[in-house]
């Protein structure tokens, strides 16, 4: 009974199975982590699948349900699939008297679950509210080959593109029109030093690994190597950020005007330019350390970037903000963007990185795009049982922002964009690349691509599109190396070509 699709008038056989429930209007990592745990409570699963509603009504979803449940059985995770002709929960629980019934803990306190819930305890069954195990990394390679779960993922990746409307040839045309673009980056800067190592032993004072450092090198992170991924990308760009009064600092400067980025660095003596060290032995990373200062930008520093910010806002169509909440972006710093992006059209593109620090993506609001990752998205909401596509949608609401996307690691992103009736459209890419070399830098990059494309005007989810194989690629070489306009391009039409 793998992957049967059922009319519920034919579904008797499948008593005494799991039940999930639910329109899975896009399928996302979040909906697979749901169905993999009802999958584990018993020996079968069924998925009763919401139908199209009357056929005389205009559609619910935006899918039919004849798709949805043809997405679903790709996924080879549901038994058997009922097709449901409305919402008729309650009917299905009479036909399949199932022994448990998996609802989303979003629905724990619906009012149009309490019959359905009533007819399952009194014919024995029970009732779980789960949202999908959280999890920050991938299984996958446990499960099958590294050849076959990249030629998994491209496939995903095809059919994201299909369901979307997406051509190859399409997305390259897109691309044309990023070198007329001009975008601010503003945000804290990083300098990350990689020393490659080579293990000698262990000490015999202590419990430690004892190396020799080999090389090391230098590259510009955090806002200075998103504004080098949107230059490598063909738009121009300007940096607006503070460093030390340092040799760090000269060589943040050094960096930018070699590769073509406007400079609009601001000199703090009171803080060194913050500078991360990572040890290395045959590309395993062994530990970091940081040199850093966290307070806030004094009052004359902060007028300096504030000027550079009101200088260059007029040529600008967008203002990338790339929080490390290292004190760079202030609260008053926040009031100015908000202030220059409504006198001069600007649009707002946002990104917080609070792994290590204290922080919420919730302190952006009405901007263009914001790009959290799982476990900042549940920070900023405090709530770690929610499922992903309740968070989302509350976090949009609660930010007022037009577009999001939520970061997932190992397991791609999911692109959220308003339709123009309103309605909040989702589509999951999949991560491309199956055993990264450097995950570090991967959300810069994206968020670069995503400002570089909404920026020119192109459509949310062909820059989507093109901002997953950035990831792809950025994860594929140590260190935050810019990828170029032409790298993109090839990794396109690869991951498209037939």
């Amino acid at each position: 009974m793998s992957n049967t699709l059922i009319p519920l008038e034919q579904a008797a056989s499948l008593q005494g199975c799991v039940l999930a429930y639910g329109h899975f209007t896009t399928i996302h990592p979040g909906h697979i982590r749901y169905l993999r745990h009802a999958r584990s409570l018993g020996k079968a699963l069924a998925v009763a699948l919401v139908g199209d509603g009357p056929p005389d009504q205009p559609p619910t979803y935006p899918y039919s349900q004849a798709d949805r449940a043809e997405a679903l059985s790709l996924l080879g995770i549901a038994d058997a699939i009922v097709l449901l002709q409305s919402n008729e929960l309650s009917e299905a629980i009479s036909v399949l008297r199932p022994v448990v019934l998996v609802v989303g803990t979003e629905l724990q306190a619906a009012p149009q679950l309490e019959y359905p819930l009533e007819l399952l305890k009194a014919q024995g069954g029970s009732v779980q509210f789960h949202a999908g195990e959280m999890s920050y990394a991938s299984t996958d390679l446990l499960t099958r080959t590294e050849r076959d779960l990249r030629q998994y993922r491209r496939l995903q990746f095809t059919a994201a593109c299909q369901r979307q409307g997406l051509s190859q040839e399409g997305l390259l045309a897109s691309m044309q029109a990023w070198h007329e673009t001009r975008l601010i980056v503003l945000g804290d800067t990083i300098v990350d030093q990689y020393a490659a190592c080579e293990a000698i032993g262990m000490s015999a004072e202590a419990p430690v690994v004892v190396v020799r450092e080999l090389a090391k090198r230098n590259f510009i992170g955090a806002a200075a190597v998103v504004a080098a991924h949107i230059r490598a990308l063909g738009a121009k760009v300007d940096l607006v950020s503070v460093v030390g009064n340092d040799n760090t600092g000269d060589l943040v400067q050094e960096e930018l005007q070699s590769q073509g980025i406007g400079n609009a660095l601001t000199r703090d003596a009171s803080r060194p330019t913050t500078f991360k060290k990572r040890y290395m032995v045959e590309n395993q990373k062994l530990f970091r350390v940081s040199r850093l200062e966290q307070h806030n930008l004094d009052g004359q520093i902060e007028d300096q970037l504030i000027a550079n910010l009101q200088e260059l806002a007029p040529y600008a169509q967008g203002i990338v903000v790339s929080d490390f909440v290292y004190g760079v972006v202030t609260p008053r710093v926040l009031e100015v963007v908000q202030e220059l992006a409504k006198s001069h059209g600007l649009m707002l593109f946002g990104d917080l990185q609070c792994s290590s620090q204290v922080g919420s993506i919730s302190r952006f609001h009405n901007y263009s795009l914001l790009c959290p990752n799982e476990r900042e998205l549940r920070m900023a909401l405090q709530d770690k049982d929610s499922g992903l596509e309740s968070l989302s949608q509350q976090l949009i609401a609660t930010t007022k922002c037009k577009r999001l996307i939520v970061k997932l690691a190992a397991e791609g992103f999911i692109a959220y964009d308003r339709g123009r009736d309103g309605k909040i459209l989702s589509q999951a890419f999949p991560a491309l690349s199956v055993n990264p070399l450097d995950v570090a830098g991967a959300g810069d990059s994206v968020l670069a691509v995503l400002a570089t494309g909404l920026a020119s005007r192109q459509a949310m989810m062909p820059t989507a599109a093109l901002a997953c194989c950035m990831a792809a690629l950025a994860v594929e070489t140590m260190g935050n190396t810019p990828i170029n306009i032409e790298t993109l391009r090839n990794s396109l039409e690869e991951m498209l070509s037939v």
